[in-house]
């Protein structure tokens, strides 16, 4: 039987792993890859996905694509549903308790293995280019420039080796160069990403090459060229945008990530309250002056000149519609909504572009037919879902990630995937993939047999899989780990000692908890058992 979680965790050492290196069979020539990541793109704004009301709104075809001529992976879910976490996640192929980066406050260590680091010592080439967002320095890299932090929209700072840079030791004076480049982040992720393919790439080797955006992450700044997208439009809303959480567990109501309460003004929403004259408060929650400084500072002539043209007209009708008292109460919040997903789609078209000139760059150069191109995001995201923005929670719009892989002559055109794969996949995949063996302490599967359409026998694939959010204080999301099987899920809120049980094909948006009927008795008990086993494999015991 397949493991879902590997037996011995505790070895997270280079050396450790590298007896599971295997020479590949030099007859067969080692596939490229290309691992494209975004932040925070819920699959409900992916167009081939269709699985929530805006999803037909979202313009990405080239990410659409990619699914018609590979394969979309229909159950893909985070381990741990916040940004740093899933990263180290995707590194190690192992969970947050085991890579030591359980939060986003945790740095990572960057001397345990990683597949980018078993990689380049099989004779990859190996480059990072964009969102890091792990506090060390990266290390496994041929080459890595990195937007400090969360870095910034427009004109994004990068961080890259300097002159005495050696990997893994500590940072001092003349270890670390910075550099501002003019410009929109994801563009200027897109050219770094191609100027590395085009003179730094060593045609000898195969390469990995990870492009991570910034995009869509808070505060949704979208770049020039799609600011008039969905000018006129009003897009539809979840069924859930006024949800009161009735039946749920507490957190559910005590949480703050609000579209109604928990966006600001300036930083969210794009409206300084100050030039309209709006007041300071409910129902017009304001905070920190942190999006205009951010754009007085980082934009230059034209691009302000370009973002008050479009955003203007559109504040102004706004503030009239508050002093009028016509956007008040259920009206302000559906407004607060459109301004929210509209700038999020749009920052979700300039990810889709990016995805577009890559694989344009790929086929120009002939590396199309043996690159694997990945697309898939650190988790997902809420889309007005239960009237939230951001992430963290166990319920679908967060666990659930995108994602597509296209390799031509393994993946058969427009293959559909439903078995439960996760973020820990993508290391052994990717280790399997350039032909090796990965180590026995990697608790993700190869997802090569699903690629290749293969059906796995009884037992040979996971029937559950195990998410655990660990992180305190941030949105006021309660601690909270869980299971969850083909059709139901089992959360336990653990620092609140409450419970939620849902039958995900009666129940898709996780609106009655079950954990009190006695018509699931039997599946809460066998749920709770699982979850001990997934808890015991997995080495996470407190």
């Amino acid at each position: 039987m397949i493991r879902t979680c590997a037996a011995f965790l505790f070895s997270t050492s280079l050396l450790a792993c590298s007896a599971s290196l295997q020479t590949p069979k030099e007859s067969e020539e080692r596939p490229n890859i290309l691992f494209i990541y975004s932040d925070d793109h819920a699959t409900g704004a992916v167009g081939c996905y269709a699985n929530s009301v805006v999803a037909s709104h979202a313009q990405t075809p080239n990410i659409d694509a990619l699914a018609a001529d590979g394969m979309r992976f229909d159950r893909a879910f985070c381990t741990n549903g916040i940004c740093a976490p899933a990263r180290a996640v995707v590194l190690t192929g192992k969970h947050s308790h085991v890579n030591g980066v359980p939060d986003n406050g945790a740095s990572f260590d960057g001397s345990q293995a990683t597949f980018p680091k078993l990689l380049r010592a099989s004779g990859y080439q190996t480059a990072l280019i964009g969102k890091w967002h792990l506090k060390s320095t990266p290390t496994g890299f041929d080459h890595w420039e990195v937007l400090p932090g969360q870095g910034e929209y427009y004109s994004p700072a990068f961080e890259r080796p300097g002159p005495n840079y050696v990997e893994g030791a500590p940072i001092a004076e003349g270890t670390i160069e910075r550099r501002r480049l003019p410009g929109y982040a994801t563009e200027v992720t897109t050219d770094l990403a191609i100027e590395w393919l085009e003179q730094e790439r060593d045609p000898a080797k195969p390469f990995l090459l990870m492009v991570q955006h910034k995009a869509p992450h808070r505060s949704w700044m979208p770049g020039p060229e799609e600011h008039a997208l969905y000018e006129g439009q009003q897009l539809p809303e979840p069924t859930t945008l006024f949800d009161d959480y009735a039946g749920r567990a507490d957190g559910a109501k005590t949480q703050e990530m609000t579209i109604a309460r928990h966006m600001w003004l300036w930083y969210d929403l794009k409206v300084r309250s100050a030039q309209w004259g709006l007041a300071d408060g409910e129902p017009i929650l304001d905070g920190p002056d942190k999006w205009a400084q951010g754009m007085e500072d980082r934009m230059d002539e034209a691009q302000l000149a370009a973002w008050d043209a479009a955003y203007q007209p559109r504040n102004e009708a706004f503030a009239a519609g508050v002093r009028s008292g016509e956007l008040s109460g259920a009206a302000l919040v559906r407004w607060k909504y459109q301004r929210y997903i509209k700038d999020y789609l749009r920052c979700i078209a300039g990810v889709d572009k990016s995805v577009g000139e890559l694989v344009t760059w790929l086929e120009e150069h002939g590396l199309d037919q043996n690159t694997i191109v990945v697309y898939t995001s650190d988790q997902g995201f809420y889309l007005g879902e239960h009237g939230w923005y951001d992430k963290r929670w166990m319920y679908e719009p967060s666990l659930q990630l995108p994602l597509v892989v296209r390799w031509p002559g393994t993946i058969k055109a427009g293959g559909v995937d439903d078995h439960l794969v996760q973020n820990l996949d993508f290391a052994p995949t990717f280790l399997e993939a350039a032909g090796l063996k990965p180590a026995a302490d990697i608790q993700g599967l190869s997802l090569l047999p699903l690629m290749r359409g293969e059906e796995p026998g009884p037992g040979a694939w996971r029937e559950s899989i195990y998410y655990r959010y660990f992180e305190v204080g941030i949105h006021a999301v309660p601690q909270h780990y869980g299971v969850r099987t083909e059709r139901h899920k089992l959360i336990n809120y653990y620092g609140l000692d409450q419970w939620e049980l849902f039958d995900l094909e009666l129940d898709p948006d996780e609106m009655t908890n079950l954990i009190e009927d006695p018509k699931y008795a039997e599946t809460r008990e066998r749920l709770k058992a699982e979850l001990t086993r997934l808890r015991t494999d997995c080495g996470d015991q407190d």
